[in-house]
């Protein structure tokens, strides 16, 4: 039974992929948050134009 714990615990197949895995997951949630953030700025950045736009015309 020692022998086979010990075998199982120095077994690193598998490894790899669950490391990309990993870096894919944290890449993937970097890659949401930074649109979701670039989508908020643009979409602030086009309302403060147009409201200014309009408020200009309004006159």
């Amino acid at each position: 039974m020692k022998t086979l714990l010990l075998r199982f615990l120095e077994d690193e197949t598998g490894a790899t992929a669950i490391e990309y895995g990993l870096i894919a997951a944290v890449l993937s949630l970097t890659i949401i948050t930074g649109v979701g953030t670039a989508a908020n700025a643009i979409s602030w950045l086009f309302s403060d134009n147009s409201s200014k736009l309009a408020n200009a015309f309004a006159k």
